[in-house]
Protein backbone atom coordinates (compact mmCIF):
# COMPACT_ATOMS: atom_id res chain seq x y z
CA UNK A 1 0.00 0.00 0.00
CA UNK A 2 2.78 2.52 0.59
CA UNK A 3 3.79 1.88 -2.86
CA UNK A 4 0.53 3.23 -4.29
CA UNK A 5 0.37 6.45 -1.88
CA UNK A 6 0.94 9.05 -3.56
CA UNK A 7 1.87 12.42 -1.80
CA UNK A 8 1.17 16.07 -2.95
CA UNK A 9 3.72 17.64 -4.42
CA UNK A 10 5.67 19.34 -1.34
CA UNK A 11 7.57 21.57 -4.40
CA UNK A 12 7.82 25.83 -3.32
CA UNK A 13 6.32 26.30 -6.66
CA UNK A 14 3.12 23.83 -6.10
CA UNK A 15 2.01 25.10 -2.82
CA UNK A 16 2.20 28.69 -4.06
CA UNK A 17 0.56 27.56 -7.07
CA UNK A 18 -2.37 26.01 -4.49
CA UNK A 19 -1.91 28.96 -2.41
CA UNK A 20 -2.32 31.76 -4.99
CA UNK A 21 -5.85 31.76 -5.29
CA UNK A 22 -7.17 31.35 -1.79
CA UNK A 23 -4.55 34.25 -1.05
CA UNK A 24 -5.55 36.74 -3.54
CA UNK A 25 -8.96 36.14 -2.48
CA UNK A 26 -8.52 37.30 1.00
CA UNK A 27 -6.33 40.09 -0.41
CA UNK A 28 -8.95 41.23 -2.65
CA UNK A 29 -11.57 41.15 0.32
CA UNK A 30 -9.09 43.15 2.53
CA UNK A 31 -8.59 45.97 -0.05
CA UNK A 32 -12.00 46.13 -0.74
CA UNK A 33 -13.06 46.73 3.06
CA UNK A 34 -10.12 49.14 3.83
CA UNK A 35 -11.38 51.30 0.70
CA UNK A 36 -14.99 51.00 2.93
CA UNK A 37 -13.50 52.08 5.97
CA UNK A 38 -12.06 54.98 4.33
CA UNK A 39 -15.23 56.61 2.88
CA UNK A 40 -16.31 56.15 6.05
CA UNK A 41 -13.76 57.82 7.92
CA UNK A 42 -13.29 60.59 5.94
CA UNK A 43 -17.08 61.33 4.09
CA UNK A 44 -19.33 62.88 7.35
CA UNK A 45 -22.24 61.97 4.79
CA UNK A 46 -21.69 58.86 4.91
CA UNK A 47 -24.11 57.12 8.00
CA UNK A 48 -23.34 53.27 7.57
CA UNK A 49 -21.30 50.07 5.17
CA UNK A 50 -24.61 49.48 3.44
CA UNK A 51 -24.93 53.11 2.39
CA UNK A 52 -21.40 53.35 1.15
CA UNK A 53 -21.83 49.66 -0.89
CA UNK A 54 -25.27 50.79 -2.66
CA UNK A 55 -24.85 54.53 -2.98
CA UNK A 56 -21.51 55.79 -3.63
CA UNK A 57 -20.12 55.78 -7.12
CA UNK A 58 -16.86 56.30 -5.95
CA UNK A 59 -16.60 52.77 -4.16
CA UNK A 60 -18.32 51.14 -7.07
CA UNK A 61 -15.65 52.52 -9.62
CA UNK A 62 -12.93 51.67 -7.38
CA UNK A 63 -14.54 48.29 -7.09
CA UNK A 64 -15.20 47.84 -10.60
CA UNK A 65 -11.42 48.86 -11.44
CA UNK A 66 -9.95 46.19 -9.20
CA UNK A 67 -11.42 43.47 -11.40
CA UNK A 68 -10.50 45.60 -14.63
CA UNK A 69 -7.42 45.66 -13.24
CA UNK A 70 -6.90 41.95 -12.65
CA UNK A 71 -8.05 41.22 -16.21
CA UNK A 72 -5.22 43.42 -17.76
CA UNK A 73 -2.70 41.81 -15.15
CA UNK A 74 -3.99 38.38 -16.94
CA UNK A 75 -4.19 39.61 -20.09
CA UNK A 76 -7.61 40.18 -20.77
CA UNK A 77 -6.79 43.42 -22.05
CA UNK A 78 -10.28 44.02 -24.10
CA UNK A 79 -12.66 42.54 -21.76
CA UNK A 80 -10.84 44.80 -19.34
CA UNK A 81 -10.94 47.96 -21.69
CA UNK A 82 -14.85 47.18 -21.88
CA UNK A 83 -15.13 47.01 -18.03
CA UNK A 84 -13.64 49.88 -17.99
CA UNK A 85 -15.94 51.75 -20.22
CA UNK A 86 -18.95 50.24 -18.25
CA UNK A 87 -17.45 51.78 -15.37
CA UNK A 88 -17.84 55.03 -16.84
CA UNK A 89 -20.94 54.80 -18.29
CA UNK A 90 -22.43 54.44 -14.77
CA UNK A 91 -20.08 56.44 -12.47
CA UNK A 92 -18.96 59.01 -15.18
CA UNK A 93 -15.60 57.76 -13.40
CA UNK A 94 -12.65 56.56 -15.95
CA UNK A 95 -10.21 54.60 -14.66
CA UNK A 96 -7.76 52.67 -17.03
CA UNK A 97 -7.64 49.04 -15.92
CA UNK A 98 -3.74 49.51 -15.99
CA UNK A 99 -3.77 52.26 -13.32
CA UNK A 100 -1.80 50.79 -9.76
CA UNK A 101 -4.09 51.97 -7.15
CA UNK A 102 -3.20 51.67 -3.66
CA UNK A 103 -5.79 50.32 -1.18
CA UNK A 104 -8.28 53.43 1.47
CA UNK A 105 -8.59 55.45 -2.30
CA UNK A 106 -11.56 57.95 -1.17
CA UNK A 107 -13.27 59.40 -4.28
CA UNK A 108 -15.56 61.91 -3.43
CA UNK A 109 -18.59 62.76 -5.56
CA UNK A 110 -16.15 61.10 -8.34
CA UNK A 111 -17.92 62.84 -11.18
CA UNK A 112 -15.24 63.88 -14.01
CA UNK A 113 -11.92 61.87 -12.56
CA UNK A 114 -9.99 60.39 -15.00
CA UNK A 115 -6.75 58.40 -13.94
CA UNK A 116 -4.41 57.68 -16.53
CA UNK A 117 -2.62 54.53 -17.70
CA UNK A 118 0.62 54.93 -16.21
CA UNK A 119 -0.69 55.80 -13.29
CA UNK A 120 0.35 55.07 -9.85
CA UNK A 121 -1.73 55.92 -6.37
CA UNK A 122 -0.27 54.96 -2.95
CA UNK A 123 -2.60 53.77 0.13
CA UNK A 124 -5.24 56.61 1.95
CA UNK A 125 -5.68 59.16 -0.96
CA UNK A 126 -8.07 61.26 -1.17
CA UNK A 127 -9.76 62.51 -4.73
CA UNK A 128 -12.69 64.89 -5.13
CA UNK A 129 -14.88 65.72 -7.95
CA UNK A 130 -13.18 66.65 -11.89
CA UNK A 131 -9.61 65.50 -10.95
CA UNK A 132 -7.34 64.69 -13.79
CA UNK A 133 -4.69 62.80 -13.64
CA UNK A 134 -3.32 62.22 -16.99
CA UNK A 135 -0.14 63.03 -19.16
CA UNK A 136 1.43 65.60 -21.22
CA UNK A 137 2.35 65.12 -25.10
CA UNK A 138 2.15 61.51 -26.50
CA UNK A 139 5.60 60.41 -25.28
CA UNK A 140 5.66 56.57 -24.50
CA UNK A 141 6.22 54.83 -20.92
CA UNK A 142 5.43 56.42 -17.77
CA UNK A 143 3.86 59.99 -18.46
CA UNK A 144 1.65 60.25 -15.52
CA UNK A 145 2.01 60.93 -11.82
CA UNK A 146 2.78 58.72 -9.26
CA UNK A 147 0.22 59.79 -6.21
CA UNK A 148 2.36 58.56 -2.88
CA UNK A 149 0.58 58.03 0.64
CA UNK A 150 -2.11 60.46 2.27
CA UNK A 151 -1.71 62.77 -0.56
CA UNK A 152 -5.56 65.10 -0.86
CA UNK A 153 -6.36 66.30 -4.25
CA UNK A 154 -9.05 68.90 -4.59
CA UNK A 155 -11.63 69.43 -7.09
CA UNK A 156 -10.80 70.64 -10.97
CA UNK A 157 -7.09 69.98 -9.88
CA UNK A 158 -4.83 68.71 -12.90
CA UNK A 159 -1.61 66.75 -12.39
CA UNK A 160 -0.21 66.21 -15.68
CA UNK A 161 3.31 64.19 -16.53
CA UNK A 162 5.29 61.63 -15.63
CA UNK A 163 5.93 63.34 -11.94
CA UNK A 164 6.07 62.28 -8.16
CA UNK A 165 3.17 64.17 -5.60
CA UNK A 166 5.06 63.40 -2.11
CA UNK A 167 3.29 61.77 0.84
CA UNK A 168 1.30 63.72 2.80
CA UNK A 169 0.97 66.52 0.12
CA UNK A 170 -2.32 68.82 -0.41
CA UNK A 171 -3.43 70.06 -3.99
CA UNK A 172 -6.08 72.72 -4.14
CA UNK A 173 -8.91 73.13 -5.77
CA UNK A 174 -8.13 73.86 -9.93
CA UNK A 175 -4.74 73.92 -9.42
CA UNK A 176 -2.83 72.67 -12.42
CA UNK A 177 0.59 70.72 -11.17
CA UNK A 178 3.67 70.05 -13.98
CA UNK A 179 6.03 68.91 -11.56
CA UNK A 180 7.58 67.37 -8.88
CA UNK A 181 6.26 67.96 -5.68
CA UNK A 182 7.88 67.57 -2.38
CA UNK A 183 6.54 65.91 0.30
CA UNK A 184 4.06 67.52 3.11
CA UNK A 185 3.72 70.40 0.91
CA UNK A 186 0.59 72.53 -0.29
CA UNK A 187 0.34 73.45 -4.14
CA UNK A 188 -1.89 75.89 -5.71
CA UNK A 189 -2.93 78.14 -8.38
CA UNK A 190 -1.95 78.01 -12.03
CA UNK A 191 0.43 76.67 -13.03
CA UNK A 192 1.13 75.27 -9.41
CA UNK A 193 3.30 76.59 -6.93
CA UNK A 194 4.80 74.49 -3.79
CA UNK A 195 4.12 75.93 -0.42
CA UNK A 196 6.62 74.30 2.20
CA UNK A 197 5.16 74.76 6.07
CA UNK A 198 9.12 74.20 7.85
CA UNK A 199 8.82 70.39 5.74
CA UNK A 200 5.48 68.73 7.90
CA UNK A 201 1.92 68.84 7.86
CA UNK A 202 0.44 71.07 10.30
CA UNK A 203 -2.99 68.94 11.96
CA UNK A 204 -3.99 65.33 11.20
CA UNK A 205 -6.07 63.85 9.14
CA UNK A 206 -8.94 65.78 9.43
CA UNK A 207 -7.37 68.37 7.83
CA UNK A 208 -6.47 66.71 4.69
CA UNK A 209 -10.50 67.63 3.71
CA UNK A 210 -9.85 71.60 4.78
CA UNK A 211 -9.99 73.36 1.37
CA UNK A 212 -10.94 76.86 2.82
CA UNK A 213 -7.71 77.58 4.56
CA UNK A 214 -5.21 77.40 1.87
CA UNK A 215 -2.32 79.89 1.05
CA UNK A 216 -2.64 82.13 -1.30
CA UNK A 217 0.80 82.92 -3.09
CA UNK A 218 -0.26 85.76 -5.41
CA UNK A 219 -2.23 87.25 -2.63
CA UNK A 220 1.15 86.82 -0.19
CA UNK A 221 3.37 89.04 -3.27
CA UNK A 222 0.46 91.70 -3.54
CA UNK A 223 0.79 91.98 0.56
CA UNK A 224 4.45 92.11 0.13
CA UNK A 225 4.56 94.61 -2.98
CA UNK A 226 1.90 97.07 -0.82
CA UNK A 227 4.33 96.48 2.67
CA UNK A 228 7.43 97.89 0.05
CA UNK A 229 5.28 100.75 -1.05
CA UNK A 230 4.43 101.77 1.90
CA UNK A 231 7.66 101.61 3.92
CA UNK A 232 9.36 103.49 0.38
CA UNK A 233 6.81 106.31 1.40
CA UNK A 234 7.22 106.52 5.14
CA UNK A 235 11.11 106.94 3.99
CA UNK A 236 9.83 109.96 1.56
CA UNK A 237 8.29 111.64 4.14
CA UNK A 238 11.29 111.19 6.47
CA UNK A 239 13.09 112.99 3.78
CA UNK A 240 10.63 115.55 2.56
CA UNK A 241 10.36 116.80 6.75
CA UNK A 242 14.18 117.55 6.78
CA UNK A 243 14.12 119.09 3.58
CA UNK A 244 12.70 122.09 2.33
CA UNK A 245 9.56 122.41 0.47
CA UNK A 246 9.87 122.68 -3.49
CA UNK A 247 8.63 126.19 -4.05
CA UNK A 248 10.73 127.41 -0.92
CA UNK A 249 13.61 125.90 -2.68
CA UNK A 250 12.81 127.80 -6.13
CA UNK A 251 12.41 130.97 -4.08
CA UNK A 252 15.65 130.56 -2.51
CA UNK A 253 17.40 130.03 -5.10
CA UNK A 254 15.68 132.87 -7.05
CA UNK A 255 16.53 135.36 -4.68
CA UNK A 256 20.50 134.06 -4.79
CA UNK A 257 20.28 134.90 -8.56
CA UNK A 258 19.23 138.28 -7.69
CA UNK A 259 21.44 138.66 -5.33
CA UNK A 260 24.65 137.68 -7.54
CA UNK A 261 23.18 140.25 -10.55
CA UNK A 262 23.04 143.48 -7.85
CA UNK A 263 26.79 142.61 -6.52
CA UNK A 264 28.34 141.50 -10.22
CA UNK A 265 26.15 143.24 -12.58
CA UNK A 266 26.49 142.09 -16.17
CA UNK A 267 28.09 144.74 -18.80
CA UNK A 268 25.48 146.03 -21.19
CA UNK A 269 26.33 144.55 -24.61
CA UNK A 270 24.99 149.22 -25.67
CA UNK A 271 27.31 151.64 -25.50
CA UNK A 272 26.08 154.28 -23.12
CA UNK A 273 23.86 157.17 -24.23
CA UNK A 274 25.57 159.83 -26.55
CA UNK A 275 28.54 158.03 -27.40
CA UNK A 276 28.80 156.95 -30.91
CA UNK A 277 31.26 154.87 -33.02
CA UNK A 278 34.63 156.42 -34.71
Amino acid sequence: MAAELKLPSLSRDGDEAEQAPPRTFWRALASIKRDLDAVLERDPAATSALEVILTYSGFHALLLHRIAHWLHRHDRRILARALSQFNRLITQIEIHPAARIGSGLFIDHGSGVVIGETCEIGNDVTILQGVTLGGTGKEAGKRHPTIEDGVSIGTGAKVLGGFTVGAGSKIGANAVVLRDVPPNSTVVGVPGRVVVQNGRRIGGRASDLDWIDMPDPEQQDVERLLGRIEELETRLARLEAYSPSPAAAREGRGEGARARRTNHPHPSPLPPAGEGTT
